[in-house]
């Protein structure tokens, strides 16, 4: 079944894109949550003419993700948090800690569009992050989990 996203699903893909699905998914969950619709032909010719006037807007979008991209990647971002035996976490540090952070630091980022590598962090030390700012820019980030004082 082909449709066509009007929001980004995620593993699937982006809003705007066409993409073939099993039926059940499309019929059944897709479709009724007003994530896709169907892709007739009518519907696919709308979306290219959609698509070629939001090209001009897009450029602008990507150039600002990548001076955004380039500024988060400087930061040194230090989250601090409480601490039992050793280098234990109470709790862990999580992409919504990230996002706080930088928050923090002047840029504001969807705590859905940051994904900690690894998964939670539950010790002490430096980690990655991954931050998606646009469908085609992503910049990795570092951050450093340090005890409260």
């Amino acid at each position: 079944m082909e449709l066509i996203l009007k929001q980004d699903v995620e593993n699937l893909g982006f809003k705007d894109d066409v993409v073939t699905v099993k039926n059940g998914y499309g019929r059944n969950f897709l479709i009724p949550t007003g994530h896709a619709v169907l892709a007739t032909s009518s519907a696919k010719k709308v979306l290219a003419e959609n698509l070629k006037q939001r090209a001009f807007k897009e450029k602008k979008e990507i150039d600002e993700a990548n001076a955004t991209a380039e500024a988060i990647k400087g930061l040194e971002i230090k989250i601090t948090s409480k601490t039992g035996q050793g280098d234990k976490l109470f709790g862990s540090v999580n992409n919504i800690n990230v996002a706080e952070a930088l928050a923090k630091e002047g840029h504001s980022i969807d705590k859905k569009f940051i994904s900690v590598i690894g998964g939670n962090v539950k010790r002490l030390g430096k980690y990655d992050a991954s931050v998606r700012l646009h469908r085609e820019v992503s910049a990795d980030i570092q951050f450093e989990v340090v005890a409260q004082a």
